[in-house]
């Protein structure tokens, strides 16, 4: 008895010729992406575009992904979570992913799109484990060492006085955690910059629905 050819079927995937199975054998899974050797299934892919869509995510409003748009989403957290492993991190506190993968889970349950349907609670608590483990290593191994001094939020507040911004936009503990914001932003942005240049990530055609 033949075996689905799954190795078979993935280098040809990520080669992007698996159009179909050879004969006598059934495609198990596509393949939409590859990060350092690890496998990003199309059902993955999918299912992120569907979290998304439906507000699943934590701390993301609903918003309408592409394909395209969900794997660039994936790709960027196994960075994360791979070099969190790399450092021995990646335990999240219990509390918290239980209150989250609640909330997400309702929010799940909640969603009329039919995508939402196959989505069992064990991907919704997956889904939360991996962006409480993202945002974490971000927070403390880049954001944590960010500084704004004296000198930049009197600029700051300098600067949006003479624009005309309201009095709420002019306070001290504003305009600092907006500065702080777009430096974290920066900071990130150039992470994941340095992280990508130095992995090898495969992407396979994508059809878009």
């Amino acid at each position: 008895m033949k075996r689905p050819c799954l190795s078979l079927c993935l280098f040809l995937a990520l080669s992007g010729t698996c159009a179909a199975a050879p004969e006598g054998y059934r495609a198990v899974e596509s393949v939409a992406a590859s990060v350092n050797g690890e496998v990003v299934f199309l059902s993955d892919v999918a299912r992120e575009a569907c979290f998304y869509r439906c507000g699943t995510v934590p701390g993301q409003a609903p918003q309408e992904l592409s394909l395209s748009q969900a794997r660039e989403k994936l790709i960027a957290d196994t960075l994360v979570i791979q070099e969190a492993e790399k450092l021995g991190l990646g335990m999240v506190d219990n509390a918290a992913l239980s209150s989250s993968a609640a909330e997400s889970l309702s929010l799940t349950r909640k969603c009329a799109h039919a995508c939402a349907e196959g989505v069992t609670e064990a991907q919704v608590r997956d889904l939360v484990r991996r962006r409480l483990m993202v945002r974490d290593f971000l927070e403390k191994r880049i954001a944590v060492f960010i500084e704004v001094n004296e000198e930049e939020v009197r600029r700051e507040t300098g600067q949006r006085s003479r624009a005309g911004a309201p009095p709420a936009e002019l306070s001290e503990e504003v305009v600092r955690k907006s500065l702080y914001a777009e430096k974290a932003a920066t900071e990130i942005r150039n992470w994941f910059s340095r992280s990508t240049s130095r992995s090898r990530i495969v992407l396979s055609p994508l059809s878009e629905p």
